[in-house]
C-alpha cells in the first residue's frame, strides 16, 4: 500500500499537515505529530504494515505489539480518509 497520488505532506509553521494538491474532492485538514510523519514517509512508496510496524519498533524501541497496533490504527485512519491505494 502506499499515499495516493495527489497528496503531499508540508511541514508548516513546525507543524506536519497533509496538503492536496490538484483538483481533489477533499475537504479539511489533517495534521500529522512526529510518528505520523515517519509513517507518512514510508508511504510515500509501496510498503506492507509488517514493514512499517519494524521501522516504528526499530525507530522508536517500542515493542512488536506495540509497533503491529500503533500501525493498524493510523492506517486505518488513512483507509477511512480514503488515503491509500
Amino acid at each position: 500500500m502506499k499515499i495516493k497520488e495527489g497528496y503531499i505532506l508540508r511541514e508548516v509553521a513546525g507543524n506536519c499537515i497533509v496538503v492536496p494538491v490538484g483538483n481533489l474532492d477533499f475537504n479539511g485538514v489533517i495534521t500529522l505529530n512526529e510518528t505520523g510523519k515517519f509513517i507518512w514517509r514510508l508511504l510515500e512508496k509501496e510498503t506492507s504494515a509488517e514493514e512499517i510496524a519494524a521501522a516504528l519498533q526499530a525507530e522508536y524501541e517500542i515493542d512488536k505489539d506495540t509497533a503491529a497496533n500503533d500501525t493498524a490504527r493510523f492506517l486505518q485512519k488513512l483507509k477511512d480518509a480514503a488515503l491509500l491505494v
